[in-house]
């Protein structure tokens, strides 16, 4: 396997004593899975941060192996991680889509989606430009996993996006998407992932309406 591609980081975990574990969402190839060798170095520790648009090489010597990545940066959104809104809500997100998604599958929309929201959560000037689309990216991705069927255009957040929505009613959808992803695309680990779901929830609640 050789592979080049640009990807959004969406966790780092350490492994050994200078390695990391990266999931990494493609265009082409999903959400995989590689070991980034000197990840907890100086110099790819600031790299290695979720969120951050990367140009990655993968190589694995077999099929089904994990492969090896050499990284580049070409998209910091580290800077954002200071403010403790945009900070949950790029959290919140990336853990989503490295718990949510199936290794190795293609899921094309929900790469520039994510791609477009993470954008829009460091350059909107507050959260009201971007949680309405934070929703849209809920709901897109149980469509893509085939779940948006159950729950109709209720669960849609375009019609937030479009419809220049009250707060009242963002956070009303924000909270009936939430209850959908708990309990069916995070169903068998959603008390570890959705805690970070509910700490932005706290954050947006303190937004007057």
């Amino acid at each position: 396997m050789l592979l080049r591609t640009s990807a959004i980081l969406c966790s780092a975990r350490p492994h050994g004593e200078i390695g990391v574990i990266a999931r990494l969402m493609t265009p082409g190839h999903g959400l995989t899975t590689a070991y980034v060798s000197g990840g907890r170095g100086r110099a790819l520790r600031p790299v290695l941060i979720p969120g951050n648009g990367l140009d990655c090489e993968l190589r694995a010597r077999i099929e089904g192996q994990m492969p090896g990545a050499r990284i580049e940066l070409t998209h910091s959104r580290a800077p954002f991680l200071a403010e403790p809104l945009p900070a949950a809500a790029i959290g919140w997100v990336c853990v989503l889509t490295a718990s949510a998604l199936p290794e190795r599958q293609p899921y094309p929309a929900l790469y520039d989606a994510l791609e477009a929201l993470l954008d829009a959560i460091c350059s909107a000037p507050s959260a009201r430009g971007w949680a309405p689309g934070l929703i849209a990216y809920e709901a897109l991705m149980l469509r893509e996993m085939g779940y948006g069927a159950r729950f109709g255009a209720g669960m849609d957040g375009q019609r937030l996006l479009l419809g220049g929505a009250e707060w009242s009613a963002v956070m009303q959808g924000f909270d009936r998407i939430g209850e959908a992803l708990a309990r069916y695309v995070l169903a068998d680990q959603r008390h570890d992932v959705m805690g970070a779901r509910e700490r932005l929830r706290e954050r947006l609640g303190k937004i007057d309406s």
